[in-house]
């Protein structure tokens, strides 16, 4: 995130819900504003908003940009056998 805007609220909340819906309890989020955790965010490589960092399973892999369509992402999250 960017700061606490309603642009960056609302978009949270729907990853959320998606996420939800598509994983279930199989999941784990870490929002890190880029403005209140600087530090955080380039420990985490994060040099754009918004950024979607999927850590398991391997490979790491950072989806920027619009989260709109999360549905394209979710195919990268989880193994085949989904």
């Amino acid at each position: 995130m960017a700061g606490a805007t309603l642009k960056s609220r609302e978009a949270l909340r729907s990853v959320t819900q998606q996420c939800k819906a598509a994983l279930g309890d199989r999941y784990e989020l870490e929002v890190i504003d880029v403005y209140q955790q600087p530090a955080l965010a380039r420990e985490n490589q994060i040099i754009a908003t918004p950024t979607l960092v999927k850590f398991l399973p391997i490979p790491v892999r950072r989806f920027i940009g619009s989260l709109a369509n999360i549905g394209v992402i979710f195919d990268g999250m989880e193994p085949a056998s989904r």
